[in-house]
């Protein structure tokens, strides 16, 4: 019973904000595969799930797979783990693994896997029946290639496949796994050493537009469902202290889902007033993907007050000692009527010889209690190989 609450609640979390996008005062967007908007490595998560405009590292490949073209290491590998409703049940998780390789100075290739188990259901009719497992999940592989531009700038491009099975047959029997494939566009500035003031620094930005792919849908006949196409933007100053033996980074980071806002709509009422479903202000969803992305930018019904309000913004820091201790902390928003996350978290990072190991913890802010707070997130990840200087 514990397991059947504990999935009834991550489905209700990551997919029943559906039922609020149909209030006229709540448009939240939904998607398929949320989970691909959860930060998936503990160091972005300790900065308030950050990391398209971050230094490079390891994680990138979610974040702002460009980034690897400025790998300091030849090989870089990856273990993240992230506890779902760890306070609940203990089988429903996050799981990631990541590769990449510097193959000289100016380009690199990275792959990645993501996991995302809901854990384990038994399906009985009566108290005698043996029951039948079920363990709906989903997952993505992806693979990017990254490429100076310049000394100072990279582009990448990322191709991802993506399949998500919630399908539960005891419940539906047309149900079946959804499959379908993204591509992401990313960009990565990163300055040589300047003079700021009297202190020596670094400057930062990058974009990322990410699951640009198909929509998808898990019956036939069912709702298609939008891929979390998403455009984030970042800037950030990484300030060197102690002739360079310690570093301070502070990033700020701004996301958007490129996806269409939902309408209002008429409901109608019992004495057959009004046409269920007809659009009474704003666009009708119902398009495209590529037609939804360049619609997402001015369909919302409440005008551009309401855009704004569906960007989230992550201020971040990141104090680094000798590269081998790290501290961190963040804070991440979203309106109100757009999902209401808001959350602080802190986290560290530890190095020894090749190996870092990082650790996060999140605190909710919001009236809406976030599945994570509370959770103790890890990464464990290599460095190996030949050694490239910043220029």
């Amino acid at each position: 019973m514990k397991k059947i609450i504990g999935l009834s609640i991550a489905i209700f979390t990551l997919f029943a904000n559906t039922l609020q996008a149909q209030d006229n005062d709540t448009r939240t967007i939904t998607t398929a595969l949320p989970f691909l908007r959860i930060a998936g490595d503990a160091r972005s998560a300790g900065m308030g799930d950050m990391g398209v405009a971050t230094s490079a590292d390891a994680w990138s490949q979610q974040w702002n797979p460009a980034k690897y073209a400025f790998l300091l290491r030849e090989q870089n590998a990856g273990l993240a783990y992230t506890p779902y409703l760890g306070n609940l049940v203990n089988d429903i998780d996050i799981a990631q693994i990541v590769y990449a390789n510097r193959i000289n100075e100016n380009s690199a290739f990275a792959g990645s896997l993501r996991y995302f188990s809901l854990g384990s259901i038994t399906l009985r009719q009566d108290a005698n029946d043996p029951g039948r497992e079920e363990s709906p999940n989903e997952f993505v592989l992806d693979g990017t290639y990254s490429l100076k531009l310049s000394e100072q700038f990279a582009m990448a491009v990322t191709g991802r496949f993506l399949r998500s099975d919630l399908r539960i047959q005891g419940v539906n029997n047309d149900a079946t796994a959804a499959n379908s494939f993204g591509v992401d566009v990313s960009g990565y500035y990163q300055s040589e050493e300047v003079a700021i003031s009297d202190i020596t620094g670094r400057y930062r930005a990058g974009f990322n537009i990410s699951n640009i792919g198909p929509k998808i849908t898990y019956d036939e006949g069912g709702q298609e469902n939008f891929l979390p196409t998403n455009m984030g933007l970042g800037a950030g100053i990484d300030f060197f202290l102690n002739d360079g033996l310690s570093k301070v980074g502070v990033t700020i980071e701004f996301n958007k889902l490129l996806v269409p806002t939902p309408p209002i709509r008429e409901t109608g009422d019992s004495n057959m007033n009004g046409t269920p479903n007809e659009i009474l202000e704003g666009q009708d969803d119902d398009v495209t993907f590529i037609d939804g992305i360049f619609q997402s930018f001015g369909d919302a019904p409440g005008g551009f007050s309401e855009e704004l309000r569906e960007f989230t913004w992550a201020l971040g820091a990141e104090y680094t000692y000798n590269d081998s201790f790290a501290l961190r902390a963040g804070y991440f928003n979203e309106a109100d009527d757009k999902g209401a996350r808001k959350f602080l978290s802190m986290g560290a990072g530890f190095k020894f010889s090749s190996i870092n190991i990082d650790l996060s913890y999140l605190f909710s802010t919001s009236r809406v209690r976030s599945p994570l707070e509370g959770t103790l997130r890890f990464g464990l990840s290599f460095q190996f190989g030949d050694e490239y200087t910043e220029y």
